[in-house]
């Protein structure tokens, strides 16, 4: 699903620092000071730490909603301890920059041109990386400044490349009257967000969901059950979601983050 890339001057940003301290705003600071006119979206700061699959959901789903030609930049546990292994993706005419280590992977699943970022290559951008701590503002924020601002291409930065890290998150198993899934992530209201994709259900006839030990009936929307109900839906950004109305699934259930959600069929075929 590779297209051509042709920067339009959005940047957007995810991190895993829940917008504490000025790291956002340094980040942002540095591409500013390269490009003045960049249209700087936050993507989210709250990706949890040290997980990266939850940060590479977000990505996966939210990108299709912004311009082509959109650079994204994520700097969710860089590996700031080591040797930075940057990768630069162009998929469906946006451009994805961050770390190898696999939270890209959501996005270059459906085919991607994948760049290794050459560290040496980076002199005709003005930019010098001597190491340090903060790689999201010494190094992704400058390269994501050239690439928005059309100063550079992915393929000047690096070689391609296929070696990078999968994702922390197997993709859901589908089999016979049964799909087995993960909870990627947990939102505000406690609501349980799979990576269970709402097509992977077209092949069951009445499914029901099952998740810390209870079974789960579908609805269209959270108002369909009484307060305290759980129900199961595809929700807008077209996964699975256990919910329960007006409280927290994830405290109910006694689940979260990683655990495993199974979808069967009451009347298999």
């Amino acid at each position: 699903m590779e297209k051509q890339f042709s920067a339009c001057g959005v940047i957007t940003v995810t991190t895993d620092t829940a917008n504490k301290g000025s790291f956002v705003a340094t980040i942002k600071g540095v591409i500013l000071t390269r490009f003045i006119e960049a249209k700087i979206v936050d993507l989210t700061h709250d990706a949890v730490v040290q997980w990266p699959a939850e940060a590479g959901f977000w990505l996966s789903r939210a990108y299709r909603y912004f311009p082509a030609g959109t650079v994204h930049l994520c700097v969710v546990d860089p590996g700031a301890r080591l040797a930075p292994h940057a990768l630069v993706a162009v998929f469906d005419g946006h451009v994805f920059l961050g770390p190898d280590n696999g939270v890209l992977a959501p996005v270059v699943a459906g085919g991607a041109a994948i760049y290794s970022v050459d560290l040496q290559r980076l002199g005709h951008i003005g930019l010098t990386f001597t190491g340090g701590t903060f790689h999201g503002r010494d190094l992704y924020a400058p390269i994501a400044a050239e690439l928005a601002r059309g100063a550079c291409r992915p393929e000047d930065l690096g070689e391609l490349t296929t070696d990078i890290t999968p994702s922390w998150v197997d993709d859901p198993e589908v089999i016979p009257g049964e799909i087995r899934g993960t909870v990627i992530t947990v939102d505000n209201f406690g609501n349980l967000i799979t990576n269970i994709d709402g097509g992977l259900l077209a092949g069951l006839r009445q499914p029901a969901v099952h998740a810390g030990g209870h079974e789960i009936s579908f609805r269209s929307t959270y108002s369909d059950v009484p307060p305290g109900e759980y129900l199961a839906l595809v929700n807008s950004f077209g996964v699975l979601e256990v919910a329960r109305s007006e409280m927290s699934a994830d405290q109910g259930l006694g689940i979260g983050r990683g655990s495993p959600v199974t979808v069967r069929d009451r009347k298999p075929a």
